[in-house]
């Protein structure tokens, strides 16, 4: 029963990870680059890649 506990709150943790980077994207999308297609993927592009190199430093486990 204590393997079950780790996966859900793995599983929550990752969750809540993704909900935090996509409420980001969206904040700053519709904040700064309302009308700017490019930069906007850009800076979309860049938050992902910020995101998941914290993912891969800190939250990977195994």
């Amino acid at each position: 029963m204590g393997r079950l506990g780790g996966v859900v709150n793995r599983t929550l943790a990752n969750t809540l990870y993704i909900g935090l980077m996509i409420s980001t994207i969206v904040l700053i999308d519709f904040s700064f680059f309302k009308n700017h297609t490019w930069p906007r993927l850009a800076v979309n592009v860049g938050i992902v890649m910020i995101y998941g190199a914290f993912y891969y430093r800190f939250m990977k486990r195994g």
